[in-house]
């Protein structure tokens, strides 16, 4: 790669044209916009092959504009999206500048004539909401965009295109995603955003400007972009490409394997450090593996053969253990329930007695009355009544049954206070009852509790040797399985380093291909700064580089402008004379914007002419818009196809203020 600017020595620019070629193989005939279909046509304009200029003055570069001319805002990079929407791009603008254009024109339509080698396709799609895509074939402009049968879609052109333009395999070279399609990916280049600044020669999408371009065309990742532009180039084989699958498969398992042995260390690092510690060999001299090994070997053995001795017979007396614990919780449980129900019962028995007693005095009180009774109803004593003799009343107490319910009513009193001093007699007695049983359920459990922990000790020496005798074990695999690691890797490594030579002894044989974009690049070079400039395309491991020299190596803005430019010029003529696998079209938005020298500027308009007047004809379409003033042979018919102005708004793309 080194001697490829002595192979291919700087000539002046020349383009080999195919007998057969007459006329672009892609190129736009005609963009027309509707208010609506078979409404009020808003903007019309023819295009050609060759140069084709859209120009919006700005300052005291417009004759009519009185030198207070508005050169942005007048529609450049919308006239340039519409163009690739039509193309098959699948948005005309950013989000918001769609929502104003769809609301403004709500059924309006933009369409393109685009010829395919020398066949017409009518392209329709919509700018409002209420609109279907056509791309129909043979077909009337006119006559499409009134269309409203099924929708073909913008896909039948897509293609076509790829079909006899791009290729088979094309997609398969580029490296796409499966069902990717490869003319979106090839439009992103050929049509860049002029947010992009023309920064750099894979920079074709930004972010900023709301292209809905499938990767690689979008993107940070730049290698995917350098590969897609190869294949478009011819500059890349399938055997190229399969070498680089298969690099690609090599570091993603060498990387697997690395992070296998990372966690294969991991695992006997951590088992060695827990097997020092559990085998009480901090504080020991140890040797390296694999003697290391040997000696953790002999250690947990014997461990191990110690924990075996422990004594085994503790199982049957523990089951003992527990159901006699559980029998004296059960027997403190039903004393504690029983204490429960006499102390809830003793509080009811005290209260009946209580109100048993406080019918006594009554009962006292009838019997006295019984025995000297008292007229109820003229309250006059009996016996005076008897004396006297007494007229109103005859009934008197019966002093025998008062007395009896009195003497009742004493008996019952006795018998509650018999019942409620058993009741408290019985608590009592339940209470050295309750101690004795939680004194043996304790005991019972203490008992279990030692049990278990002489079990546990015994089970948990065994499973600490058993795991350290384990572990020792699997740290001796361990070993080979690091070793089989180290092995993949070196292994997969060298296999890695030999598809990357393989892969560099590729990139030596494109060493022509590349050559021939250098020597064209050059060429445009030196037509743009003079015959003492020279321009190098190399295909190095970290990409493409690009140079220009013109009184040593240049790397300002302007240049890198420039170096953008050239760059999509040289691959133009490749393109003309069909050593690639797209189009000769280009659309450039604004360049000049990019900080490019008004000198430097109309020698890239005069390259264009002579390109077109002189060295190729009319088999290429190179569209570019412009605020700054063409050169004056130029700036006019046939190559200044629109002008557009910022003010008033009918002077705008759209023919309004959005």
């Amino acid at each position: 790669m080194s001697q490829q600017d002595d192979l291919f020595p700087v000539q002046p620019l020349n383009v080999e044209v195919p007998k057969n070629l007459t006329e672009p193989r892609l190129w736009v005939r005609r963009l027309k916009i509707w208010k609506e279909p078979g409404g009020e046509i808003i903007r019309d304009i023819e295009l050609r092959p060759g140069l084709n200029i859209i120009w919006s003055p700005d300052g005291d570069d417009d004759p009519e504009g009185g030198g207070r001319a508005i050169g942005h805002g007048s529609g450049k990079t919308l006239f340039c999206r519409l163009l690739r929407y039509c193309l098959g791009e699948s948005r005309f603008a950013d989000e918001v500048q769609r929502d104003a254009i769809s609301t403004t024109f709500l059924n309006g339509v933009v369409g393109a004539e685009v010829m395919l080698d020398g066949v017409c396709w009518a392209v329709t799609r919509p700018l409002g909401i209420a609109r279907k895509h056509f791309a129909i074939v043979n077909g009337n402009l006119d006559i499409v965009a009134k269309m409203e049968g099924t929708a073909t879609g913008i896909e039948p052109l897509i293609d076509a295109i790829e079909a006899t333009i791009l290729g088979e395999g094309t997609s398969q070279l580029a490296r796409l995603s499966v069902g990717q399609r490869a003319w979106p990916v090839a439009l992103a280049w050929a049509a860049r955003d002029q947010e992009c600044r023309f920064d750099d020669v894979l920079d074709w999408r930004s972010s900023a400007s709301g292209s809905d371009t499938p990767q690689p065309g979008s993107g940070d990742a730049k290698g995917p972009r350098l590969l897609a532009m190869r294949a478009f180039l011819n500059a890349i084989t399938e055997e190229e490409q399969a070498a680089r699958r298969q690099e690609q498969d090599l570091a993603s398992q060498l990387d697997q394997a690395k992070r296998q042995r990372s966690f294969l260390e991991w695992d006997q690092g951590r088992r060695l450090a827990r097997l020092v510690r559990d085998l009480g060999l901090g504080d020991a001299a140890l040797p390296d593996t694999p003697l290391l090994l040997e000696t953790l070997k002999s250690v947990a053995e014997e461990k191990l053969a110690a924990a075996a001795k422990l004594p085994s017979g503790v199982s049957a007396e523990l089951d003992g253990a527990r159901r006699t614990s559980q029998n004296a919780r059960i027997a403190l449980r039903d004393t504690e329930l029983k204490a429960a129900e006499l102390d809830a019962k003793l509080p009811l028995e005290e209260k009946l007695l209580t109100q048993m007693s406080s019918e006594i005095p009554g009962l006292s009180a009838a019997a006295q009355s019984a025995a000297s009774p008292v007229c109820p109803i003229c309250e006059v004593p009996i016996d005076t009544a008897l004396a006297d003799g007494c007229n109103l009343s005859h009934k008197l107490p019966d002093q025998a049954q008062c007395r009896a319910r009195w003497d009742a009513k004493r008996q019952e009193i006795e018998a509650q206070r018999q019942t409620i001093a058993s009741i408290k007699a019985e608590i009592s007695a339940l209470k050295p009852k309750i101690a004795l049983a939680s004194q043996k359920a304790q005991q019972a459990e203490e008992r279990v509790d030692r049990l278990e922990k002489a079990t546990d000790a015994r089970s948990t020496s065994w499973r600490t040797a058993t795991r350290n005798v384990e572990d020792v074990q699997r740290s001796t695999e361990l070993v080979d399985e690091l070793a089989r690691a180290e092995s993949a890797i070196t292994k997969l490594e060298e296999n890695l380093q030999r598809v990357r030579e393989q892969l560099r002894g590729f990139e030596d044989k494109q060493a022509k291909a590349i050559g021939a974009i250098s020597q064209k690049f050059s060429a445009v070079i030196q037509r743009l700064l003079g015959e003492d400039a020279k321009g190098i395309v190399r295909l190095t491991g970290k990409g493409l580089e690009i140079g220009v020299e013109a009184g040593g190596d240049r790397r300002t803005a302007a240049i890198q402008s420039l170096k953008v430019l050239a760059f999509d010029l040289a691959c133009l003529c490749l393109s003309i004379e069909g050593r690639t696998r797209i189009p000769a079209f280009l659309i450039h938005d604004s360049p000049r914007e990019a900080d490019l020298g008004q000198t430097i500027y109309d020698e890239h308009f005069r390259l264009l002419r002579a390109l077109e007047e002189e060295l190729a004809g009319g088999t290429f379409q190179y569209l570019i818009t412009t605020t700054t003033r063409p050169p004056q042979d130029i700036n006019k018919e046939p190559w200044r196809r629109a002008v557009l102005r910022g003010a008033p708004g009918r002077e705008r793309l759209l023919g309004c203020d959005l």
